[in-house]
């Protein structure tokens, strides 16, 4: 589309009228309103149209097609570089609780605000005052219950440090997994294959294995001990938060094939930053006055919010690549580094049935690549054949059906 000779149609929100998760086009003309275009029934929207989805999927055959896809190594590069910043983050909290402070509110409330400043503005930037208060209007209550979740799945999850180990609370995050499967299949109508679902039992083996024998041994630093009561009361922690991440990585994977990445992640830090600073004032207040203040507890933080933002601008993009269930399967990887961190840093005595926990769960997590097509999980389900009520932003399939064979 054009204005003033000049090609400017971009990923918009929609006006209250009409349904709100059909992507549209924008046309901006000075400081007035601007022009919506909404798409016909197909793919195109101002683009010319590549091929379809079946003609992708039709490019490349055989069980292991995915693997021969540059998609695939996108991911499996960007899961690993995402396992990282929970390992980093995972290892910053444990790090906090050695200073001798426990904020579990407060020490992710920077992230929210980062977040909202960074996105947000951009949101103001593309919308404009009047199209970014449609959308607080229309949309806001699911972006209310997308940063819900989110503040709760980090609370729980930093709570667990008071109480059970890294490598712990990190190995029941996998629980998250579960959650998402069994969300996704009832409520998006995503279907598994049958190496998918038994790559994820075979993780869950893996994973039961991690549990029994932290359990077993006590798993502990030499400078926090941590009883065995009290690992129980943080592995429920870990638990619930677990649940609240599986949560709310479904509905962010729906709310990001639908609408722009800039526009997601920044309602998500406008109201987390909302909803965890009311936590904060609430729960945190004791803790905070209590908390050691010091130089490595600042540097501790300043590197936690940092990595945690990294991780909240590239999360997205992997939803889109692939999806909310395939995104906790590429975390479990986080293990191998939160094992080395953990013998390094914090002293820990590895069981001998760590290594074989660690077989499983590497073998699962091959085997359920196997049998991908060639978009892999970029087609979402609640899209339509062609991903036509879909964004074509960055890393959707939708994307690649328009613009031909290109990853972002």
């Amino acid at each position: 589309m054009e204005a003033n000779g000049k090609s400017t149609a971009i990923e918009h929100y929609t006006p209250a009228s009409g349904d709100t998760d059909l992507p549209t086009s924008e046309v901006k003309t000075g400081h007035g309103d601007p022009q919506v275009v909404r798409p016909a029934d197909g793919i195109n929207v101002g683009e010319e149209t590549v091929t379809t989805v079946d003609e992708l999927e039709a490019s490349r055959k055989g069980w292991f097609a995915y693997f021969k896809t540059r998609d695939f190594y996108v991911v499996l590069v960007l899961g690993q570089v995402l396992a990282l910043c929970v390992t980093s983050t995972n290892t910053f909290s444990s790090l906090l609780v050695a200073e001798g402070t426990s904020i579990p509110a407060f020490q992710t409330f920077f992230n929210y605000v980062l977040l909202n400043i960074i996105y947000t503005s951009f949101t103001f930037y593309r919308y404009g005052f009047k199209g970014w208060s449609r959308l607080m209007l229309k949309d806001g209550w699911k972006y209310i219950i997308l940063s819900f979740l989110d503040v709760e799945g980090n609370y729980f999850t930093v709570l667990a440090y008071r109480y059970t180990t890294i490598l712990s609370a990190q190995l029941i995050n996998f629980f998250a997994i579960v959650t998402v499967v069994i969300i996704s299949f009832l409520f998006l109508h995503v279907r598994y294959h049958i190496t998918q679902v038994a790559g994820i039992v075979i993780c869950i083996g893996g994973v039961g294995i991690l549990i029994a024998s932290d359990h077993i041994t006590g798993a502990s630093t030499a400078e926090n001990p941590i009883s065995k009561g009290d690992q129980v009361k943080g592995d429920l922690f870990a638990l619930l938060g677990a649940a609240c991440y599986g949560l709310s990585n479904v509905a962010e994977e729906f709310l990001v094939s639908k609408r722009p990445l800039y526009e997601v992640v920044g309602q998500l830090g406008f109201w987390g930053m909302i909803w965890n600073g009311a936590q904060a004032g609430i729960f945190d207040k004791k803790s905070f006055q209590t908390a050691t203040w010091n130089g490595k507890v600042g540097g501790y933080l300043t590197g936690y919010t940092l990595i945690l933002s990294l991780f909240y601008s590239l999360a997205p993009v992997m939803f889109r690549l692939s999806s909310a269930a395939f995104f906790n399967i590429s975390l479990l990887t986080g293990n191998f580094w939160g094992v080395c961190i953990g013998v390094k840093v914090f002293h820990l005595h590895i069981h001998w049935m760590y290594p074989i926990a660690f077989v499983c769960i590497i073998g699962g997590l091959l085997v359920y690549f196997v049998g991908k097509k060639v978009l892999g999980e970029a087609t979402k389900p609640w899209l339509g054949a062609n991903q036509e009520r879909g964004v074509p932003g960055v890393g959707t399939a939708r994307r690649k059906v328009v613009k031909g064979d290109t990853v972002v």
